[in-house]
């Protein structure tokens, strides 16, 4: 029996997405349960569906060209005709803001990609039932009237079952998001009348839940979540409702208004995950991060309470899991910036506001520039530039530091192949490019390093790539294969900020490295006197021994610069030479033939 056949009529689905894998296979798996699925591959098209025949639920893909499903679901939802259509968005955007701008357009649900397909028709059949539900309750209210006397104590009867189903979570037995909204609408109300009066909601997200849901099976994961939620459920008062949100998420209402009683109680929870669980007949030790948000008259929304802690949540994940955060101010506004960076960068990607500096590379031998690092700046036309510091962690976070670095590498190759078609500089001028972790991760990476230098016709042995630690070492074997395949190009490869990783000398001759370059960190501990050192003797020697160039970066000081002469360092860079300069100063400076 499918789960069609719990509905009275053909239930029509529209599925919303870019992606002809995804559109198949939901299709697939919707037809073989019973449903009518409609399909659209872009915005306008589901708008056109919709417009054509309103559906009973749509699935929204958000990423988009042209239209984003955002837009799609403001439109549907600000239509009377279509404003009441269930809509679960789906995306590869896992982030609490993602969750929120989908909860903020209308959206019903949020599934994260690579989704399951039981979750996927679990979430139909729910928010099915749901109107169903709600369908069934209005058609009863319309005939009450003439049947109230026969009909009352059946229809109270039936209003509690379908309010039950409604507010209750199949698996577990807790309350739903619906149910919890529901509560904190009455407790926000009663601190709207008592202005001092607080309370405290705790959302839980369990750490390395997918990895056991992989790994034990589907059956396993949903016994997991029920014998959580059974653990949660003998916490003591006070305690007015612990929910299940959806997924591995959990939410704890509690009326403790006291602050240091909040986080005491926070700790309980911690410790109640402390003993393992018993999963097929082995035992599985799984921890929660927990965001908490104060409820108080400040708030007029339940869904901002939420949002508030989900945002508390993803710091206390961010600061290594298996702890707690309380929502600050801060946090918010933190995100708000961070949201706004984001969409900043995204059309600064596609605006190519994006300009490169270049810092000369000096030998230290002779004096003279052998090399320039090309740094990436940002400027955005009204803020003017943008401090990498305060872009680049975003950039990465997102991936879009994938985007903006295949940028920075193909107008370096370009610039540098212009100097040398214009005279400016020694044909063995190098040019120095970093290469983000997220960039090396790519499979395709060393393809679009070939395309880059076939279209630019840049001799491959002019370019230097400056990979770090951390991102060779997070896969050695991978790395190394990329490595070995970008070094029979001929192209430099550099080990960047080398010592303040994971400094693995037992993998490091497993890495075809021409250069190591010494953070500069160990270059400020550098003055006259040799014991000040510090490491960056041994990271020379390594070096040396590995016939290895070094490259200092963050010379500042002449003494600095004698304490690595003295070292025989190869090679430096810093402000003691130059800042970072625009093309053409740098090219005026070449000019110059300077010798230091």
């Amino acid at each position: 029996m499918t789960q069609q056949t719990a509905y009275p009529e053909q239930v029509d689905i529209l599925v919303v997405d870019d992606t002809p894998e995804n559109l198949r296979l939901l299709s697939s798996m919707l037809t073989h349960e019973g449903f009518y699925v409609r399909k659209a591959m872009n915005g306008q098209m589901a708008l056109t569906a919709v417009e054509a025949l309103v559906p009973d639920l749509i699935l929204l893909d958000i990423m988009m060209p042209d239209m984003d499903g955002y837009q799609v679901c403001q439109q549907i939802k600000a239509n009377p005709a279509t404003q009441t259509v269930p809509i679960i968005f789906l995306s590869a955007l896992g982030d609490a803001l993602d969750k929120v701008k989908a909860f903020q357009a209308g959206g019903s649900d949020y599934i994260t990609k690579p989704f399951q397909l039981e979750e996927v028709l679990a979430r139909i059949n729910h928010h099915l039932a749901l109107k169903l539900a709600t369908q069934r309750i209005q058609q009863l209210n319309t005939h009450l009237e003439d049947r109230v006397r026969e009909r009352t104590a059946q229809l109270e009867s039936a209003h509690a079952q379908l309010l039950k189903l409604a507010l209750s979570d199949p698996l577990t037995g807790l309350a739903n998001r619906m149910a919890l909204i529901e509560q904190l609408e009455v407790l926000l109300h009663r601190a709207t009348l008592t202005p001092s009066y607080q309370f405290a909601v705790l959302l839980l997200d369990c750490d390395r839940f997918k990895i056991i849901n992989d790994s034990l099976g589907h059956e396993s994961g949903d016994q997991l979540l029920v014998d959580i939620a059974h653990r949660l459920k003998q916490l003591l008062q006070p305690v007015a409702i612990v929910a299940r949100l959806g997924g591995d998420e959990f939410a704890i209402l509690t009326t403790l208004e006291c602050h240091e009683e909040v986080l005491q109680f926070a700790n309980q929870v911690l410790r109640t995950f402390a003993e393992p669980f018993t999963l097929q007949d082995q035992q599985i030790f799984i921890n929660v991060s927990i965001g908490i948000a104060i409820g108080n008259a400040t708030y007029d929304k339940p869904e901002h309470l939420l949002r508030d802690a989900d945002t508390a949540m993803y710091h206390a994940k961010a600061a290594g899991k298996a702890q707690y955060r309380l929502f600050e101010r801060s946090m918010h506004d933190s995100a708000l910036r961070f949201l706004q960076i984001e969409t900043d960068l995204r059309r600064a990607i596609q605006a190519q506001e994006f300009v490169l500096h270049y810092q000369p590379i000096i030998c230290l031998n002779n004096g003279h520039i052998a090399g320039v690092e090309a740094l990436v700046r940002w400027k955005h036309p009204t803020r003017g530039m943008v401090s990498p510091i305060e872009f680049i962690p975003i950039a990465e976070e997102t991936g879009l530091i994938k985007q903006i670095g295949l940028l920075v590498l193909r107008e370096a190759c370009y610039q540098l192949c212009r100097w040398q078609t214009q005279g400016l500089v020694s044909p063995n001028l190098s040019i120095s490019v970093n290469m983000s972790a997220h960039q090396f991760a790519q499979a395709d990476l060393t393809e679009q390093v070939y395309k880059i230098l076939h279209e630019t016709q840049l001799d491959p042995r002019c370019l230097k790539l400056e990979i770090t630690e951390s991102a060779i070492m997070g896969n050695p074997r991978s790395a190394a294969n990329i490595l070995h395949n970008l070094r029979r190009r001929q192209i430099q490869l550099s080990m960047d900020d080398f010592g303040t990783g994971y400094s693995s000398l037992s993998y490091l001759h497993s890495f075809p490295m021409d250069n190591l370059k010494i953070d500069r960190s160990f270059i400020q501990s550098l003055n006259e006197v040799s014991s000040g050192s510090g490491l960056v003797p041994i990271i020379v020697a390594i070096a040396k021994t590995m016939n290895m160039s070094v490259i200092a970066e963050g010379i500042e000081t002449d003494q600095q610069l004698a304490q690595l002469r003295s070292l025989n360092c190869d090679f430096g860079q810093g402000y003691l030479f130059s800042k970072p300069l625009e093309s053409d100063e740098v090219i005026q400076l070449i000019a110059k033939n300077p010798r230091w």
